[in-house]
């Protein structure tokens, strides 16, 4: 049985957050006067809202979900150590990551000095669930990290699999759906309520295209999220961002026309890829990348980057890959032209 309070760390627990008059505080005041600000309006001379309602209110309402159930964050690494901080006790706890898979995960437990158990994915890239079950009843074992569709390999994780470790786990089950939008696979969010130890990590950095606007989104039920707002910074989406994102927000019909248009690329970019003898292999992807087995990937990385052409090497996690990301048709084109031009090179006319 799932019990949040014997899974969060003591001192945690014991915790009294900071709180400010204006986290306490619900409507406009006449006078701000309790925040030590300078009071001369520069239009960003006032704290934003730490609970950022409106904006919660307008990304909940995008997820047909209840804000009450969201925690917008710094990006959605905040929101992964945040979990660590809140329910990881260092140098004692452990996680689980599926591998291959985002390596930020294992990176933010070694930041918080959290051990991570390692378990292999089968050659469909599905967890193992016989691998896993001998470490579900250790209470060191805090939380699973699951990424769908999966980063490098850009497949969906077998429902089945993800319900199993829902019912059969006492600790907190991460899902990571940074790239479900160009999926049609549904999102597992309508799953929240069934589920108490379900914690799902979304990104406006991927579908919607703000990566470089940094804001992440941690759905779970209320308990979960009050856990970890007791450890957020108290301001930690600037007024600026809110601000914009409330404006851009607006506009969704744009951003599903985005994610069709690199849908469209991506079945461009593996036809292309299919017709050169270099590439062994391409998986399937429902992600906004493709990972493709070539026969020298060390080879044709560098000569990439030679041309100023920047894929990512995945060979060390498997043998001869690279992920590739799926660009605008220009980017695509000059892929294609340096692609044709290494396969020239290595079969030259005499």
């Amino acid at each position: 049985m799932f019990d949040l309070n014997a899974l969060t760390r003591k001192n945690i627990l014991d915790l009294k957050p900071y709180s400010s008059a204006r986290s306490e505080f619900n409507g406009e005041a006449d006078a701000w006067l309790d925040a030590n600000e300078n009071p001369f309006s520069s239009h960003y001379n006032r704290y934003p809202d730490p609970s950022q309602k409106q904006l919660s209110q307008a990304v909940a309402d995008c997820y047909q979900t209840d804000p009450q159930n969201l925690l917008l964050c710094n990006g959605s690494d905040q929101g992964i150590d945040l979990l660590f901080r809140a329910f990881c006790e260092p140098k004692e706890d452990k996680i689980m990551i599926l591998t291959p898979t985002y390596g930020m995960y294992k990176v933010s437990a070694a930041i918080n000095d959290i051990e991570t158990i390692n378990v292999p994915l089968n050659k469909d890239f599905q967890p193992q669930i016989n691998l896993i079950e001998p470490y579900l009843e250790d209470p060191k074992l805090k939380m699973i990290f699951i990424c769908s569709p999966n980063n490098p390999t850009g497949n969906l994780i077998n429902q089945e699999a993800i319900n199993y470790l829902l019912k059969n786990f006492k600790g907190l089950v991460i899902l990571d759906e940074a790239y479900m939008d160009f999926s049609p696979t549904e999102s597992y969010l309508p799953n929240l309520n069934s589920f108490p130890n379900l914690v799902i990590l979304k990104t406006f950095s991927k579908a919607w295209g703000l990566a470089g606007v940094r804001i992440g989104m941690t759905f779970a039920n209320p308990p979960i999220l009050a856990v970890l707002n007791k450890i957020r910074p108290p301001y930690n989406i600037s007024i600026l961002i809110q601000r914009f994102l409330l404006d851009f927000l607006k506009d969704k019909e744009q951003v599903k026309e985005n994610v069709s248009d690199l849908n469209g690329n991506k079945s461009k970019l593996i036809k292309e890829l299919s017709s050169f003898d270099f590439v062994k292999k391409i998986y399937p992807s429902q992600a906004n990348f493709v990972l493709v087995e070539v026969e020298d990937a060390p080879l044709l990385y560098n000569y990439l980057v030679g041309h100023r052409i920047i894929v990512r090497n995945r060979t060390n996690e498997i043998a001869n890959t690279l992920r590739i990301s799926i660009g605008t048709h220009n980017e695509l084109n000059q892929l294609f032209k340096k692609l044709k031009q290494f396969q020239d090179e290595k079969n030259p006319i005499y």
